[in-house]
């Protein structure tokens, strides 16, 4: 029974719940909004954060009381405006977007010593496969956790426990968590040129302004901008602000580490989802706690509890990385925006090849334009040539031009890097077979299956379905008919191995590389350990290879080859930054771009090095069509086990649209992949101007609708995949 020792509160609990619950709470607790506590759900007990507290009136007097309250400190007011401005913004339920801020539960219960465990050495009386797994983790792995170690080799804790039984496994104590080193603003600064000191003075004055403001870094490739932002990193840390940079790609995040602890003296915090579970919540604590004062992360560290965030840094704002396609999806480096306008700091976006959205909006004087146009130490670009590939002839299985064959070997020859780039993963896209004409398809998706022959299977690139590469037809059981189609990065690597035999070839692709792999290859390509370079895009995001002089595109019309609105503008970014690559250190470089539309403007603007007429023409494609950054899109996917059902539902669904000033709907249609881990998805597009509230249209619409079964409803605001 309640009574005057009690108050009411509103907790959000990080599930898909449109608002906070209430419940009671005794005053003794002391909440106050943003702590966090243990609420009662059913018969479960979850971890949620009080939005707001209230007096207690007769009406909720059989509300059930809060559990208790965890020793930390409250979310910050800011960061809760924020989780709900995203949740408006996103149409997303505010539960779900609290959940992206609690991805370290763990790190409630303090800074307590904890048990984990290492292997004693003894046998178990049964070694079963499982067992043996979770001793092999274990002996190669420092001290985990119980949980810990059974998820990594994959076993249930039951596994585990038993090992801890029969003693093959034994107790060590975990200390408590290490602290956060101090970072020194002034640290190993680097000499500055003259045109960087210029662009560092205007960004340590945007610092000084304490106020919203967004400005945008660009430089050339090469021409130091991590150097610039640095500066008004350092006038942050100096201010006593927590700061924020923002990098792509995990693989990114170490290279990162490593500048920014050189430059201020201090290791950084990580934030990715390749984190230890011990250093996760490390990690989370010490920003709640404002201890973390750098923070190096991918796009979800943004949700981390901020307790006086003062900067972000959007390292290669352009990167279509930032922006999430599974769960919630959200753009990091508009939500990056969005929380400086909310808190009053400055944010800071850096790009050689910057994004449309953000260009203009410097057009519009929204954004501040700080740029750098020469290399540093060397003002020469490299000089980008076109391969004509229609005047081109290839033998069987070749994919290297003769011009890009002969710069290859003379780039070798004198002792510097080269760079074959394929944005395709794998051995080949597409299996077919030369009996029947059967082509080798996901069970699960109305896709390819992409054959990758280094792992000897094939893969789903959308749901990740494997299987064994088969030796005969499975529709026809003709043998020797199967034929792979098209070039992947693994069948560039074996003919790149034929051509060069002499020569040190590594491949970068994120399915070959992952983690340590990555780090150390990279590490090596930067150290002159490999002169022959076979990548995906991922070596166009930022890597410097001082020895690396020549680049060489194998297939630039790949990126074309969509509907997607963004295309153009997305290879003109690739092509320009894997040329990039090349030229960075003491020698000139060149890029070779082999391309079937040599005549294209683009390709045009490439070649001439004309990136304002090339951005000038795609602005007024955009402007004329009404696309972004001049209109805004939703996209709706409609998705379901059963193709008829979920057919039927769309089209139920597109009766009920209300026709309104500036919005148009279009579809329902198939989605251009129908057929995703099993499910049906049709699709509905919106196109609205740009001051539309297109959000309060999309509530209307569907207030109401409550898909049934299988069926689910998908929003996607502000949409990159259009597959």
């Amino acid at each position: 029974m309640a009574d005057d020792s009690h108050d009411m509160v509103e907790v959000l609990l990080p599930l898909a719940l449109e608002g906070p619950l209430s419940y009671l709470a005794s005053r003794s607790l002391g909440l106050v909004p943003g702590d966090y506590v243990a609420a009662p759900l059913g018969p479960r007990e979850m971890i949620g954060v009080v939005w707001e507290t209230r007096p207690l009136t007769p009406t909720n007097m059989k509300l059930r009381d809060i559990i208790g309250k965890f020793d930390m400190v409250p979310m910050a007011a800011l960061h809760r405006r924020f989780v709900d401005w995203v949740s408006t913004y996103y149409l997303e339920p505010a539960g779900n977007i609290l959940r992206m801020c609690l991805r370290a539960p763990a790190a409630l219960e303090g800074e307590r010593q904890q048990i984990a465990y290492v292997a004693s050495g003894a046998e178990p009386q049964r070694l079963t496969p499982q067992r043996r797994r979770a001793l092999d983790v274990a002996k190669d792995a420092p001290a985990l956790r119980a949980g810990e170690l059974a998820e990594l080799a994959g076993v249930g804790l039951s596994v585990v426990k038993g090992l801890i039984g029969e003693g093959a496994l034994k107790p060590v104590t975990l200390p408590a968590m290490r602290a956060f080193p101090e970072p020194q603003p002034l640290g190993l600064k680097l000499k500055l040129t003259a045109e960087q000191e210029i662009a560092a003075r205007d960004l340590r004055a945007l610092v000084a302004e304490r106020g919203a403001h967004v400005a945008l870094l660009d430089g050339v490739t090469g021409s130091g901008k991590t150097e610039v932002y640095f500066e008004a990193m350092a006038a942050a840390l100096a201010g006593g602000s927590q700061i924020l940079l923002l990098v792509p790609e995990i693989a990114l995040t170490q290279q990162f580490l490593t500048r920014v602890e050189e430059r201020f003296q201090a290791e950084p915090a990580a934030w990715h989802s390749e984190l230890r579970p011990r250093e996760r919540e490390r990690v989370w604590r010490g920003v709640g706690e404002g201890r973390a004062r750098i923070v190096v992360g991918a796009r979800s560290a943004l949700f981390l509890p901020w307790r006086k965030l003062g900067l972000i840094v959007v390292d290669e704002e352009h990167e279509g990385a930032y922006k999430q396609e599974d769960g919630v999806p959200y753009h990091a480096r508009d939500m990056a925006v969005v929380y400086g306008n909310l808190g009053k700091f400055p944010v800071i976006l850096s790009s050689a090849t910057p994004s449309l959205e953000t260009l203009v909006n410097v057009d519009r004087g929204r954004y501040r334009h700080v740029t750098l146009k020469d290399r540093h130490g060397r003002p020469e670009l490299p000089r980008i040539d076109l391969i004509d590939m229609r005047q081109t002839k290839l033998g069987a299985d070749a994919w290297i031009s003769p011009a890009l064959d002969e710069a290859v070997r003379d780039t070798l020859a004198a002792g510097e890097q080269a760079l074959l780039f394929l944005n395709r993963r794998g051995f080949a896209p597409l299996t077919l077979c030369r009996a029947c004409g059967f082509r080798i398809e996901c069970p699960n998706c109305a896709a390819a299956l992409v054959e990758h022959r280094f792992r000897r299977q094939m893969q789903c690139h959308h749901c990740g379905f494997t299987q064994p590469v088969p030796q005969s037809c499975p529709s026809c059981g003709a043998t020797e008919s199967l034929v792979s189609c098209g070039p992947g990065i693994e069948r560039l690597a074996d003919e790149a191995a034929s051509r060069y035999p002499d020569a040190r070839i590594v491949v970068l692709s994120s399915d070959l590389s992952r983690g340590t792999l990555l780090r150390d290859a990279l590490r090596d390509v930067t150290r002159g350990e490999y002169n022959l370079i076979i990548g995906t895009q991922l070596v166009a995001k930022g890597h410097h290879f001082p020895q690396l002089t020549l680049a060489g595109v194998v297939d630039a019309d790949l990126a074309l080859e969509s509907g997607d609105p963004r295309a153009g503008e997305r290879t003109w970014q690739l092509m320009a930054q894997v040329a990039g690559r090349a030229g960075r250190g003491e020698k000139p470089g060149r890029a070779l771009i082999q391309t079937y539309l040599p005549d294209h403007p683009l390709m045009q603007s490439l070649h001439r090095g004309d990136r304002d007429g090339f951005l000038a023409q795609e602005k007024r494609i955009r402007q004329e069509a009404g696309l972004p950054p001049y209109g805004r899109l939703v996209a709706i996917i409609v998705s379901g086990n059963e193709a008829g059902e979920t057919e039927q539902f769309s089209r139920w669904l597109a009766r009920r649209v209300v026709e309104a000033r500036g919005i148009r709907v279009l579809g329902p249609a198939p989605a251009p992949i129908a057929l995703v881990r099993g499910r049906y998805r049709w699709r509905f597009l919106i196109k609205a101007g740009r001051e539309t509230n297109v959000q309060a249209f999309v509530r209307a619409w569907l207030n109401g609708v409550k898909p049934r079964g299988s069926l689910k409803i998908d929003i996607d605001v502000d949409p990159y995949s259009f597959l």
